[in-house]
């Protein structure tokens, strides 16, 4: 029985922030089984009030002893929790020490209801969406303050759920050994989802019902959820948005040359792993975070992954990954649950316009082509066979003569998107839909706001991130759509697909009217069909087919014996 207590407390005024206003002077307080949580309400896009709490603990501070280790359960308290604003973000560089904290791992739940104890309808629980942050795996946060603002996923009836993880060296700092095993990070998202199968129903949620939502990060991780022994039976489905861990680049079994580098950084230098790992746990959280940009190799933002998640070694602890992700696709090794999956039209022009706009990174990836393109696009270095690729892929996307400003930025980005995002995820759909219902989709509406704007101050086309727009309220980017807003629609349209298929595994309904004229078809091998979502939803058919095989051509999937019938192809 879930107890709900009002408690009323003394406040001024509204609060007009995006992040919504408390409404009626009055806070909420709920009874769970590790103690009370107090929460507040927040406003939807609709107007309709829901409840918020924010900030609460799914795991103890991963501080001293516990830093580089597995994440442990909270404990009761006996407090009230306040949870009626948003937690620390995980440490990251560029970010003010006061919002930045290693306690945090949080979460923050959005309920539109709370189950009453005297209702009829107390057993009647709402599918749940949990949202895996974007970020490269050292960046952003799942604060509502920034980046996952609540208010439209609020008119839509489902219970969301947004998280922190360890990022950069904190999250995913590898040594080979048990003195930083690695993947830390991911088993703090298990942590989390572990926390909600027991606790999510006192906030009106189903825990057999729930979707995970992953942005470029996230959703390479949930592409490692899938096939990981820790997460079995906690998510029903998963929507992968621009990202997944089955692309060329090779999931390692460590990363003891970047656990000595950025060890170097920090003036710990010892070679022993143990004394190497207990100098960085001496140090503080915000200087080890700062040092994150001094491990890119080449311009601000290159390899994109620095810190990767592993396949650990078998050295008695548990483990999140056991084997190669794209060998256990193959054998079909994988939760086979209804997906959607897809990509942005633009997906990542930034990097491209930072090395063509600068004239001496410009030069220096013409002159060094062969090997600043494995940095830069992910695959082995400095083999004869890494030299054959980088002639390929620049024939192939920049053609012949020097690199351009201009004329180079089209072929240039999508050389970024394709190897960053594109092919990982179109392999990934290729592998899985032999199994289980696969949406595939291609977001390509431009709206007046952006996370890019080339040139001046237009909009260069829906790029990495934009797509996020329709979902979650971003106040760094635009406030929030109103009713007679262009992008209102397309607001609407994002909103209710990914919410009817949190409720059923189809995004399609025939009797809402904006998505009746839609009919999303799975893929199948046959026509490659996928959704173009912009101006209007349309299928189209075979997704960028000579740029993919070239990708295909270059990294293909060795053939693997059939278990159960279950043979692999890319």
């Amino acid at each position: 029985m879930t107890v709900i207590l009002i408690v009323f407390q003394s406040t001024s005024g509204k609060n007009n922030e995006i992040i919504g206003n408390v409404k009626d002077l009055a806070d909420i307080e709920i009874v769970t089984a590790l103690g009370k949580v107090r929460g507040t309400y927040l406003t939807s896009q609709a107007g309709r009030n829901f409840y918020a709490f924010r900030g609460i603990r799914y795991a103890q501070p991963p501080i001293g002893f516990l830093r580089f280790k597995a994440p442990v359960a909270v404990e009761q308290w006996f407090d009230i929790f306040d949870a009626t604003k948003d937690g620390p973000m995980c440490p990251q560089d560029g970010t003010t020490t006061d919002d930045m904290s290693e306690d945090c791992l949080r979460l923050n739940i959005y309920t539109p209801d709370l189950p009453r104890s005297d209702s009829v309808n107390e057993e009647i629980k709402k599918p749940v969406i949990v949202f895996l942050h974007p970020g490269g795996f050292y960046s952003l946060s799942g604060q509502s303050k920034n980046f996952a603002g609540p208010h439209y996923f609020m008119d839509r009836n489902v219970v969301l759920v947004t998280l922190n993880y360890r990022l950069g060296s904190l999250g995913f700092l590898s040594t080979g050994t048990l003195d930083s095993i690695g993947n830390f990070g991911l088993k703090d998202q298990v942590m989390a989802l572990k926390w909600l199968k027991l606790h999510i129903s006192r906030f009106g949620g189903d825990p057999g019902s729930i979707t995970l939502l992953g942005y470029g990060a996230g959703a390479m991780a949930i592409s490692l959820h899938m096939i990981s022994p820790m997460s079995k039976g906690l998510f029903h489905k998963v929507i992968l948005m621009s990202g997944s861990a089955t692309a060329q680049w090779e999931i390692p079994k460590h990363q003891l040359h970047l656990a000595r580098k950025h060890g170097a950084l920090m003036n710990c230098t010892d070679h022993n792993t143990m004394e190497l790992v207990n100098c960085l746990k001496k140090k503080d959280a915000t200087e080890i975070a700062s040092k994150q940009n001094e491990l890119f190799e080449f311009g601000k933002y290159n390899p994109f992954l620095v810190w990767k998640p592993v396949i650990e070694p078998d050295l008695g602890q548990e483990r999140f990954l056991d084997d190669d992700p794209i060998k256990l696709y193959q054998r079909g090794r994988f939760m086979r649950i209804p997906i959607i999956a897809g990509v942005t039209d633009k997906e990542f022009v930034g990097p491209a316009i930072a090395i063509l706009q600068n004239e001496t990174l410009r030069r220096e990836m013409d002159e060094k082509f062969d090997d600043l393109a494995p940095i830069c696009f992910l695959y082995e270095r400095h083999t004869p066979r890494s030299n054959l690729i980088s002639k390929r892929i620049r024939k192939k996307y920049l053609g012949g003569g020097l690199l351009h400003p201009e004329r180079s930025l089209e072929g240039l980005s999508q050389l970024y998107a394709d190897s960053l995002i594109g092919f990982g995820v179109h392999r990934f759909v290729r592998l899985t839909a032999r199994l289980t219902r696969v949406f595939y989709y291609q977001f390509s509406y431009t709206g007046r706001f952006s996370h890019l704007y080339y040139p001046e101050d237009k909009p260069y086309g829906a790029v990495h991130h934009d797509d996020l727009m329709y979902l979650f309220t971003q106040p760094s980017i635009t406030s929030m759509f109103a009713d007679d807003d262009p992008e209102y629609r397309m607001m609407q349209k994002m909103t209710r697909m990914w919410a009817n298929f949190a409720y059923k595994g189809d995004p399609n309904k025939n009797n809402d009217e904006y998505l009746r004229a839609m009919r999303w078809r799975p893929f199948n091998y046959r026509a490659e069909p996928y959704l173009r979502i912009g101006k209007d939803l349309q299928m189209a058919e075979f997704l960028h087919p000579d740029r993919f095989e070239l990708w295909k051509d270059l990294f293909p999937l060795n053939w693997l014996p059939p278990r159960r019938g279950i043979i692999g192809f890319g």
